[in-house]
């Protein structure tokens, strides 16, 4: 009889498990102290950066070229000065986020899709391609990065600057200096990858090596790839601003370019026209600051071997101080573990 009545009752479901909704919470509950102010501070320097590149048009009061007035100082008219060529500073600023947006999201995402597919081929099947790539990747990095990306950035333009060919061959440019960095990370990983049981797991049981390098190695390689994007994305703006600082970079008639404007505001500075060239150079520190703010954040967290860096109590610590409050056993605090140390 009382089992039929337990029948009769409805079961109660059972409790969802609560997830984050919003992107990058996970991330965000997994930081402490000052790696989770670090990774705020970079994430709003970028996001502002990502919306002036977006909302250009609107932001900017005049055109990249349009000509306004001669080597007027900051005003009400115009906030940040003129230029020598007539180019409102601050109009210049804004559209050059935008070039330098395109160009730092290009470069990295044929970056990672290059680098990483050859590391992990390499990696997988060794032999002599492995050897012929890993060399090329040798002569690659040991070349210095600003003149490789001017050498490629001469053979992509053929000496076209337009608004589409400058930024592609800014991008192509600072895509082959960046190649050998993500290859010989993923490679060095796939070498280890290749060895794990789940890998002649999935080779008995009938899988292509693509789908083994592809579906089973790489998710298990890519966990630096994060931090590869955001410290290489900073040095994108940097290789950018050289190459457009050194005359090889996008024309101000084509588009915006922050490392341009600084090249022609070297001769004013002397002459006291210093919103030129003052202007440009904050806008290049603000935005690889925010980059690389974010990169060291997901390296502190990302790696285990920083994880406490600061004095910050990491989860995994949090999580074993409360099973043993739960089974009443004490911890030792840090700093009498170190003096047991050197007692030992």
């Amino acid at each position: 009889m009382s089992a039929e009545i337990l029948a009769a009752q409805p079961l109660e479901p059972l409790p969802t498990p609560k997830r984050n909704r919003l992107p990058g919470a996970a991330l965000l509950a997994s930081t402490h102290g000052l790696q989770r102010m670090m990774l705020l501070i970079g994430v709003a320097i970028v996001a502002l950066f990502i919306v002036i590149a977006l909302f250009a048009p609107l932001i900017a009061p005049y055109g990249f070229a349009e000509i306004t007035a001669y080597q007027s100082p900051p005003s009400a008219e115009h906030w940040l000065g003129t230029t020598v060529g007539g180019f409102d500073v601050y109009s210049r600023i804004i559209w050059g986020a935008r070039t330098a947006i395109e160009v730092i999201l290009l470069a990295v995402l044929l970056s990672i899709f290059v680098g990483v597919t050859l590391g992990v081929v390499s990696g997988f099947f060794a032999g002599p391609l492995d050897r012929v790539l890993v060399l090329l990747m040798d002569a690659l990095y040991a070349l210095p990065s600003l003149l490789l990306a001017i050498v490629v950035s001469i053979m992509v333009s053929q000496g076209q600057s337009g608004a589409f060919s400058g930024i592609l061959s800014a991008a192509v440019s600072i895509t082959v200096v960046f190649i050998p960095q993500y290859f010989r990370v993923i490679r060095n990983a796939t070498l280890s990858a290749k060895a794990e049981p789940y890998v002649d797991a999935a080779r008995v049981a009938g899988a292509t090596s693509g789908r083994i390098m592809f579906g089973h190695i790489l998710p298990n390689v890519s966990q630096t790839i994060p931090v590869l994007m955001t410290l290489n994305a900073s040095e994108a703006i940097l290789t950018l601003a050289g190459l457009g600082f050194l005359g090889f970079g996008i024309e101000p008639n084509s588009a915006a370019e922050w490392g341009y404007d600084l090249n022609k505001a070297r001769a004013d500075l002397a002459s006291g026209y210093w919103w030129e060239a003052v202007f440009p150079g904050i806008a290049i520190v603000l935005i690889v600051a925010g980059v690389t703010l974010i990169g060291e954040s997901l390296n502190d967290v990302l790696n285990p071997l920083l994880r406490t860096r600061g004095g910050v109590t990491t989860a995994d610590e949090l999580e074993v101080a409360e099973v043993a409050e739960v089974a009443g056993v004490v911890l030792p605090a840090a700093d009498q573990v170190v003096e047991v140390t050197h007692d030992e």
